[in-house]
């Protein structure tokens, strides 16, 4: 086996940077050196260095990198073909300086003979030296040495046996040195019969370095690669330049901002963008927009005209005029369309197009725009519904309130419990109909004041039962409603086109108080919606209509109240001829009042007075007043006295509510009290905070008597009232009226006085007449407050009726008196009475001249029925009945006046007092107990009175 020559089978790989091609040292075999350690420092990314932030920076970085990358690459190309090319070189050099060593002449010879290094080792050298090998070895078969260019190896042994070739042929080994990477040729040498192996020549070549070759052409690579960065730079500065020109110097990160911005507004915002050049092309479009005009996938850049679209949006789309939230149709979506176009002064002519689907929009703002018309209706019907307090007009208002706008009819059912003020037990069967309202088709629904029986399966009868709402959508296809209540007028109603039906429980308090039902006939049936807004509507028109049944329960208790306190008919009196008329108040009876009173003597008292507020309270403390005027009047008092006790009972009432009634009090009453003697004509008034009457003169002249007023009862703290005297005409009408009558809440009391002034001037006529004028005239539209209104019509009595005498203070001419008496009696036509009245003609006149002052004044009065005895004197001792003793001698006389007489009193006068006594023409007093009227005056003698 073929072994390597010398020491190039002991080297070894390595890093090697040589240049040119070395010779590797014939010398020795020698270890192969290990490569040196680097001991540069890594390097390290300076922290400082400043971050390249620009685009054209980056650009120009990133071209560096590339023509870096291109160097390394072209080096690497360059060592690469620089090393195959010596490799081949150095294999041609070592095979042909073998081959020709081998067979030149002399060789063969040379090794046959006995001194084979003497002939061969110059010619080896010769040969190393001239061709540039490193070593020409030949050497025997058994592997000694007949040449080396070191002589002390010749004769040695070559160790290293052949490898990679058979002994018979020439071979080319390849192996790293300790110089470098080598090319070893060996070729045998063949005796003559060319069959036996002489010997080998063996020539090496070291094969030049790769860096050497490099360096070789190292300059013109990097003057290549530096002319390309020059070139490079020079690009990116213009590149930077107009970059930096065209982003407005804006930085990567500012740019990547405004594309991230640019991207949510083209493609994430759900509005369309569409951007159509001056030549018609569509330039770009967002997903949005691609979505609402349904555009194909390559429709940038294609003219709209082209697109497909509809003709009216191509010409929207293509118009360039300036458009704002035009609402288009497009297929089956409403889009509001905005379209500006660009200026043309800095970029090209153009449009912008903004697309925005509205019909999901639309649809909201539809239920909107209803739920928007529900409230106005639900906010109408709280100011139109309940303003009359009326249980009626209540559920009128509310059938109004829901035709048209929600219902094309309605009707209105409420239990006849209600309809008068009181408390319905629950839901029954039986409700009257008390409003209708709606289209011509509502004429065949149940008229108003019909008591309807509803059938339990009826939705009325249902909705009350359950009390909640009850809704039929289709009343074509319900058979129960059809067949429940009335079966042909149902068909009646579904032939005028009634189709659905809400009917709605009208509920307050938890007490059910009707049902309302709305119907349908042009408008669309109802819904659910519908349902909920029924019963917001019924809920709210509930509470109207139980407070005004409420309200009808107290009006009615206190209208009640108060007409049973009032006088129910006037006493006809020969003094004045009465009318009058009280109407309550709309808004609740008050606290108005007027009487008519008969006094003693003929005399008459007219009373109207007026506590402020309504309700029970009012009507209860009039009746109070109303009580105690009566009670004064007993006391035949004058009119400031009287209206001096009923102040100082105000005042106590007034005190003692306060505490018991939570504050609540009489305060405001008013009163106007005056007495008329119709002997005299003369009328005595007083009044308390109350309107001045007027008085009509027979020929029609109305003036207001000008009595002094006063503050209102329980208000004056005890100051005295004041009395007017006045005469007044046979035949003049005498007016006293409450200020509900000239007040209201749009004219003052001037306005109404003026026209109640109008409303009389009219003579020649009666009270009754006279009440009918003033009402048609003076009575507001809507009074707030109750009005009372009383004319009296004065009477004069004939001087026939009366007969007076005038007394001297002597006790003997009482019998003359008393014949004079009866003779006017018997003229009378009173004969019959002549004893009992010489009886209280005696005791009385007997008494004023005894206790009493001059002057005294006997006055005898025949009016109608009743026959007035009155003696008057200076004096202001009242007397008193009593009850005499048996041993008494005295003190009967008024006893039996009291005996014979129907009413005997005392009224004091401005002068003295009048004690006067009534008999009854109609049936004179008995004798008592069938005693003769000697066998009386046989008890008494006129000493004794």
């Amino acid at each position: 086996m073929a072994r390597h020559l010398g020491r190039l089978a002991a080297f070894r790989p390595h890093a090697h940077r040589g240049g040119r091609p070395r010779r590797a040292s014939p010398g020795a075999e020698e270890p192969d050196p290990q490569p040196e350690p680097d001991t540069r420092p890594p390097k390290r990314r300076r922290p400082g260095l400043p971050r390249v932030r620009s685009v054209a920076g980056r650009v120009f970085l990133l071209q560096l990198v590339i023509m870096v990358l291109f160097a390394a690459a072209a080096g690497g190309a360059l060592v690469v073909q620089a090393r195959e090319s010596n490799m081949q070189e150095a294999r041609q050099l070592s095979m042909g300086v073998a081959q020709s060593f081998a067979r030149a002449p002399g060789t063969l010879d040379a090794m046959k003979t006995g001194r084979p290094t003497e002939l061969l080792q110059p010619r080896a050298e010769d040969t190393r030296r001239n061709t540039g090998v490193d070593y020409v070895v030949a050497f025997d078969p058994q592997g000694f040495r007949w040449t080396h260019p070191d002589p002390k190896l010749i004769g040695k042994h070559i160790f290293a046996l052949r490898e990679g070739g058979a002994a018979d042929r020439p071979f080319t080994k390849t192996f790293e040195g300790s110089l470098g990477l080598a090319v070893d040729t060996t070729v045998p040498v063949y005796d003559t019969n060319r069959t036996t192996v002489a010997g080998f020549v063996s020539v090496g070549v070291t094969v030049a370095s790769v860096d050497d070759v490099v360096q070789d052409q190292l300059p013109q690579l990097l003057g290549f690669a530096g002319a390309a960065l020059a070139v490079a730079a020079v690009g990116t500065a213009i590149v930077s330049w107009r970059l930096r020109r065209q982003t407005r110097a804006l930085d990567p990160s500012e740019m990547t901002r405004m594309y991230e911005h640019h991207d949510a507004v083209l493609h994430a915002v759900r509005e369309g963008v569409v951007i159509i050049g001056d030549d018609g092309r569509l330039l770009l479009a967002n997903d949005e927009a691609r979505r609402l005009l349904d555009l194909p996938a390559d429709a940038e850049e294609r003219r709209v005209s082209e697109l497909g679209l509809a003709a009216d949006t191509t010409a929207l789309l293509g118009s360039g005029r300036t458009v704002t939230d035009v609402v288009h149709l497009a297929g089956d979506r409403l889009l509001a369309v905005n379209l500006r176009p660009v200026d043309p002064g800095s970029r090209p002519a153009g449009s912008v197009v903004t697309l925005r689907d509205t019909t999901e929009l639309r649809a909201l703002a539809g239920r909107a725009e209803v739920a928007r018309e529900r409230l106005g209706l639900l906010y109408e019907a709280g100011i139109r519904i309940g303003t009359t307090l009326d249980v009626v007009r209540t559920a009128q208002e509310l059938a109004e309130v829901a035709v048209p706008r929600f219902a094309d009819a309605a009707t209105v059912d409420l239990l006849d419990p209600i309809l008068r003020g009181a408390v319905s037990a629950g839901p029954g069967p039986e409700m009257r109909r008390v409003a209708v309202h709606g289209v011509d088709g509502a004429r065949s629904l149940y008229p108003v004041g019909e008591l309807i029986r509803f059938v339990p399966t009826s939705p009325v009868a249902v909705g009350a039962e359950r009390g909640r709402a009850v809704l039929d959508a289709d009343l074509t296809s319900s058979s129960e409603w059809m067949n429940a209540q009335d079966p042909v007028r149902a068909r009646h109603l579904l032939d005028l086109g009634f189709h659905s039906l809400i009917t709605v429980p009208l509920q307050a308090r938890g007490v059910v108080l009707g049902m309302a039902s709305f119907w349908r006939s042009d408008a669309v049936p109802f819904g659910e919606e519908d349902l909920a807004f029924a019963e917001e509507l019924a809920a709210r028109a509930a509470v109207a209509v139980d407070n005004a049944r409420r309200y009808t329960r107290e009006h009615t208790l206190a209208e009640t109240l108060q007409r049973s306190l009032l006088p129910s008919s006037l006493p006809d009196h020969s003094a004045v001829e009465v009318a009058h008329r009280y109407l309550p108040a709309l808004e609740g009876v008050g606290g108005d009042w007027f009487d008519v009173i008969p006094l003693p003597g003929a005399r008459i008292a007219l009373v109207v007075g007026d506590v402020v507020g309504h309700g029970l309270h009012a009507a209860a403390t009039m009746g109070q007043l109303r009580t105690a005027v009566h009670n004064f009047s007993a006391l035949d008092l004058p009119p400031d006295e009287l209206l001096g006790h009923l102040d100082e009972l105000v005042a106590r009432i007034d005190s003692d509510e306060n505490v018991e009634r939570d504050n609540e009090s009489v305060s405001g009453a008013t009163c106007l009290y005056a007495i008329y003697d119709p002997a005299s004509g003369k009328c005595a008034l007083a009044r308390s905070g109350h309107p001045e009457p007027a008085l009509v003169h027979p020929d029609g002249t109305v003036e207001y008597l000008p009595v002094p007023g006063s503050p209102p009862l329980g208000l004056g703290g005890g100051l005295p009232f004041e009395t007017a005297e006045l005469t007044l005409p046979e035949g003049s009408r005498l007016v006293l009226y409450t200020d509900g009558l000239i007040e209201d809440r749009e004219h003052g009391p001037d306005t109404g006085l003026e026209a109640l002034r109008l409303a009389l001037a009219h003579p020649d006529r009666t009270p009754e007449e006279t009440c009918q004028d003033v009402l048609d005239a003076v009575l507001p539209a809507r009074s707030s407050d109750d009005i009372a209104l009383l004319v009296a019509r004065t009477r004069l009595l004939d001087p026939s009726q009366v007969a007076e005498w005038d007394v001297p203070g002597d006790p003997a001419i009482v019998a003359g008196i008393r014949s004079d008496a009866t003779r006017r009696l018997e003229t009378w036509g009173l004969a019959e009475m002549a004893f009992t009245t010489e009886l209280i003609i005696s005791e009385l006149v007997t008494n004023a001249i005894r206790y009493g002052t001059e002057p005294i004044r006997l006055r005898l009065v025949h009016d109608h029925d009743s026959l007035i005895c009155e003696v008057a004197d200076g004096s202001s001792t009242s007397p008193h009945l009593r009850r005499a003793a048996t041993t008494d001698e005295g003190g009967r006389g008024l006893f039996l006046v009291a005996q014979f007489a129907q009413r005997w009193g005392t009224r004091y006068t401005a002068r003295g007092k009048v004690i006067w006594t009534e008999q009854s023409t109609q049936s004179p007093a008995d004798d008592t107990d069938d005693m003769s009227a000697d066998a009386l005056l046989d008890q008494w003698e006129d000493a004794s009175w």
